[in-house]
């Protein structure tokens, strides 16, 4: 569990909003229920809106009571729905956004997403002063500021369930299987399932594949005694890479096969961690609004809940970690 800040509240809001916005992640609703009744435990209304960004470019808010957020905990995706606004990148239609929220008595609002979320949540506070505190949800674990994101434990788990079956058919075939996971063009992602599950190799999105070192690579593990191998393959390759790859290599003499997981990986019943996460993150986000805190994201540091503001958020982002990588191939051999 996190250690919560305890926040000295210096205003206490009427009405404040909630949006869900871009990819959705396991753990969103947990983190818009956390939202909405710690609010109503403060007598504080909660608005949420429907489909994003759309929801607050159309106006289209509705009221979010406890009862309205029930059931929801264990549910994937969010109750609000969400898309990507390409109506929200203009700058004047931020402004008639906040003039919207004004003029219903909304104070502040929580934005849940991903960077792109993020970028929008920031410009929106500084151009017109509303009060934002944006949630990080997504799958990818690349947003600046928090060591885990919403999403991401469930979808290195829904990966690895994958996995392991996979491993199952590709020992009886003595195959390489290759299993592309989604995570744009961090690898972050890749790297943690190709970590957790066993993977011979994990090629990252940024790295360039030669393919008589992958030849190499696979003839001394089939030379040590290994029947069959997998290789993890990061998400931002090429469009087609992971099937044209898988027959490059049976070419060479490695049977192999591709395997693309795609949007699995985004749905399902967020894990305990997830639940937690999102359930910490959403009640604090009310909790900074109420202590007068804002412009900023939530997220966790060194086992604790801590608040970066969202211009540095958004100017830099997460890294792979090169010692992970390092690791991965120690212990393929």
């Amino acid at each position: 569990m996190w250690d919560l800040p305890q926040l000295p509240a210096v205003h206490q809001p009427e009405r404040i909003a909630v949006v869900t916005s871009g990819g959705d992640a396991p753990g969103m609703n947990a983190a818009l229920r956390a939202v909405v009744r710690t609010a109503c435990a403060r007598g504080i209304e909660v608005l949420g809106a429907e489909r994003g960004y759309t929801g607050l470019v159309d106006n289209t808010l509705r009221p979010l009571s406890v009862a309205s957020v029930g059931n929801i905990l264990h549910r994937g995706g969010t109750m609000l729905k969400s898309d990507r606004s390409e109506a929200f990148r203009d700058p004047a239609v931020r402004r008639r956004v906040a003039a919207h929220l004004r003029t219903r008595n909304v104070a502040a609002l929580v934005v849940i997403g991903g960077d792109g979320s993020l970028t929008g949540a920031h410009l929106l506070s500084r151009e017109t002063g509303l009060p934002v505190v944006g949630l990080p949800g997504s799958i990818d674990n690349d947003i600046h500021g928090t060591e885990h994101t919403i999403g991401f434990d469930t979808a290195v788990n829904t990966a690895l369930e994958a996995i392991d079956r996979i491993r199952d058919t590709a020992h009886s075939h003595e195959r390489v299987f290759l299993v592309e996971v989604m995570g744009r063009s961090s690898g972050i992602l890749a790297t943690a399932i190709g970590l957790a599950g066993g993977a011979e190799i994990i090629l990252m999105p940024d790295s360039p594949v030669v393919i008589d070192e992958l030849v190499t690579g696979l003839t001394a593990s089939r030379q040590r005694g290994k029947t069959s191998s997998l290789i993890v393959v990061a998400e931002g390759q090429d469009p087609g890479f992971t099937p044209d790859l898988a027959q490059q290599l049976s070419a060479r003499g490695h049977q192999a096969r591709g395997c693309i997981l795609g949007h699995v990986q985004r749905g399902g019943s967020p894990t305990g961690r997830d639940r937690l996460l999102a359930t910490c993150l959403g009640a604090s986000a009310v909790d900074h609004i109420c202590g007068g805190v804002h412009d900023v994201m939530l997220g966790i540091r060194d086992g604790r809940i801590c608040a970066t503001a969202l211009a540095d958020v958004i100017s830099r982002s997460r890294e792979s970690r090169t010692t992970m990588l390092e690791l991965a191939r120690m212990l393929s051999n």
